[in-house]
């Protein structure tokens, strides 16, 4: 609809990597309508090779081995954290929460991410932490701009196995800030556009639970973005950029993302992508099993 707005007629698909509708259907709708340039937009916000790298080892699979999909003008948008109309879109919905506190200046904004092993960061070379702390560093500028200076902090969710991830971990850091004495928090899904298990389940029962143990006595939790009209208008804006940009999807995926990266790196990179790829294929309630077994 926001494209439509924009007077751009296009047909709009939807691919998932792990769930219905998969990637590989989504394809194949696009071949059956012949259409004549592709922009693919990932609902990652930051980039990492775990997410929105493994989709496109995905395409560029997939679009070598036909002839019509190869040929195909494409552009992919590889990340778009930093867009004006995400972090906006971001700093209303905090602000928004931030008034429902009876003291909405003592309440310390906390930032909750999906974590990625730390061996792709600091092996594969994956962008994902840096990306995220920019993110949330122009999110606080932004709130800072409307006179809110809040203390915040980052922390990393959903862990799984027994590798190190990212840190700090959010059950831990929740546990710390109790002992610290902070009485308000404001939970914020900062990697995640829509609710699921990992926002309605982890965070708002069992971060939430653990928060409260711990000593916090208010506790919000940011909603996640979905259809807010600021951001669907934006992503709609992030697509018309990038159509002029289109061009055949092999040459354009070597010459971008993976060109900054030897090839050494690159086999790393999709040797963990595989990996994570095999745990994501789990249903949520193995993956959560399997994650209290550990912890």
């Amino acid at each position: 609809m926001a494209l439509e707005a924009k007077n751009i007629r296009a047909n709009v698909y939807v691919g998932m990597r792990y769930w219905f509708p998969f990637t590989e259907e989504a394809i194949e709708q696009i071949k059956r309508d012949r259409i004549t340039k592709l922009v693919v937009l990932p609902l990652y916000p930051q980039f990492s090779i775990s997410t929105t790298g493994s989709s496109i080892r995905v395409l560029q699979r997939i679009f070598k081995e036909d002839a019509y999909l190869s040929r195909l003008p494409v552009s992919v948008i590889l990340s778009w954290y930093q867009r004006q109309g995400y972090i906006n879109s971001m700093a209303d919905l905090i602000e928004k929460e931030l008034g429902k506190f009876a003291k909405p200046e003592e309440v310390m904004i906390f930032f909750s991410a999906h974590g990625v092993p730390v061996s792709y960061v600091e092996e594969a070379g994956d962008p994902y932490k840096d990306q995220m702390e920019e993110c949330i560093y122009l999110i606080m500028q932004e709130l800072k701009a409307r006179g809110i200076g809040n203390d915040h902090t980052l922390a990393y969710q959903s862990r799984v196995g027994p590798v190190q991830w990212l840190k700090p971990y959010t059950d831990e850091v929740l546990v710390e800030i109790g002992q610290k004495g902070v009485k308000s928090l404001l939970a914020v899904p900062i990697s995640f556009v829509s609710e699921h298990i990992e926002t309605l389940e982890e965070i708002d029962m069992e971060y939430k639970d653990l928060a409260l143990e711990s000593g916090i006595k208010n506790w919000g939790r940011v909603p996640a973005l979905g259809c807010n009209s600021l951001f669907i208008t934006d992503l709609a804006d992030a697509v018309v950029e990038a159509l002029p940009s289109a061009k055949a999807l092999s040459a354009s995926t070597e010459n971008d993302e993976e060109a900054e990266y030897d090839p050494l790196r690159y086999l790393v990179k999709m040797f963990f992508g595989s990996i994570l790829a095999f745990l994501l294929l789990l249903t949520p309630k193995v993956v959560l099993a399997f994650r209290n077994s550990l912890f």
